[in-house]
């Protein structure tokens, strides 16, 4: 079972993930990193291992679909479910490999939308929709108004956003 993103990172790699896969869910951890330290700020409790190792997996079955690195393609979000199921990760770990995708999906938890907000915000994308989604469940869980978290979640997400140019020039490295 998976306990760390470091676990992670190693399964992927014995499953045959590529250095370039590896380096993008890397990339990708930076920015849950930064949204995380901000939800640690607000006062927000929510499942930092979920989110660490979800981002860790998100894009397992690309292991599958290599060509979906470079591409359009969501054939790699069921695959890495499954591959992920079939080497003993938690479900609720695996899942993450299909809701980065289906956010707007009924039942997907804070966490699983943390993990798609982090793909998106990574390379630079802002994603309003998902973003508002996110402020809204914080400020419900605190009990404040949406404009209280909204200004201080939005510079953030601007920030995070921000580094996406670097992000992905070291992505293309590999």
């Amino acid at each position: 079972m998976l306990q760390t993103r470091h676990d992670a990172y190693q399964l992927l790699a014995a499953l045959g993930a590529s250095d370039r896969l590896l380096l993008h869910v890397h990339l990708v951890g930076e920015a849950a990193a930064m949204l995380m330290k901000a939800y640690t700020q607000l006062g927000m409790r929510y499942d930092a291992r979920l989110i660490e190792l979800g981002v860790a997996i998100h894009d397992a079955g690309k292991i599958q679909y290599p060509a979906e690195l470079d591409a359009p393609g969501s054939r790699h979000e069921p695959a890495g479910q499954t591959l992920l199921l079939a080497h003993g990760v938690d479900p609720e770990v695996a899942r993450c490999c299909v809701s980065h995708a289906a956010w707007q999906a009924a039942g997907v938890s804070f966490e699983e939308k943390s993990v798609a907000l982090a793909d998106k915000l990574w390379k630079g994308k802002r994603e309003e929709a998902l973003e508002l989604s996110i402020i809204d469940e914080i400020a419900s869980r605190l009990h404040v108004d949406r404009w209280d978290v909204y200004t201080q979640l939005d510079a953030v997400f601007e920030d995070i956003a921000a580094g996406g140019a670097d992000r992905l020039s070291r992505s293309r490295i590999a």
